[in-house]
């Protein structure tokens, strides 16, 4: 277990930071950009988790406990020995997906985020983690990542889209109307 005796150090006050293998880089980098998304990201989703339904808080759970080890393994340079480590998350989401999907009526026309509190929440969660998946791939133009993770961070994704939808299910999907005039 970690244990955190002082939330301060001081060693960021000048735009650095530590990566996790102790080297110091600016807070700007897109390794640390990357990771604070996913950070941002694991946070939207702890707000989709109060409004969900029984049936995706579990999973909600899971995937930041996922998210954290995703921030964990971004914090340090990629070592290939770790690169299967999301291979059993991607197939859990995967499962997941399918399960909720199957749940849903068809979808015929794009939708507009909305409805729910919890689906709102989660369409929000859902662009977070496209910005974070720009972000990781912005950082694997200028060096290795763990191929899992980007592959756990895209199906992500589609599912916090399907979540979206399942706690809408009530309500129904808001569909897009092109060219809607107010």
């Amino acid at each position: 277990m970690i244990k955190l005796d002082k939330i301060y150090t001081k060693g960021g006050d000048k735009g650095q930071t530590s990566l996790g293998d102790g080297h110091r880089v600016s807070k700007n980098e897109y390794r640390i950009k990357a990771y604070g998304e996913i950070d941002e990201a694991n946070s939207t989703i702890g707000i989709a988790y109060v409004y969900s339904s029984d049936e995706l808080r579990l999973i909600l759970r899971m995937i930041q406990h996922h998210l954290f080890d995703i921030g964990a393994d971004l914090c340090k340079p990629y070592k290939e020995e770790n690169s299967k480590r999301f291979q059993k998350p991607v197939l859990f989401l995967e499962s997941e997906l399918d399960k909720l999907n199957e749940k849903l009526d068809e979808l015929n026309s794009f939708i507009l985020p909305g409805g729910t509190h919890a689906s709102a929440y989660l369409h929000l969660s859902r662009t977070i983690v496209r910005r974070a998946e720009r972000s990781i791939i912005d950082l694997l133009e200028k060096e290795e990542v763990n191929p899992t993770l980007l592959e756990y961070i895209n199906r992500l994704s589609d599912f916090l889209f399907v979540a979206a939808r399942f706690e809408n299910r009530e309500l129904g999907d808001i569909l897009w109307t092109p060219e809607k005039k107010g």
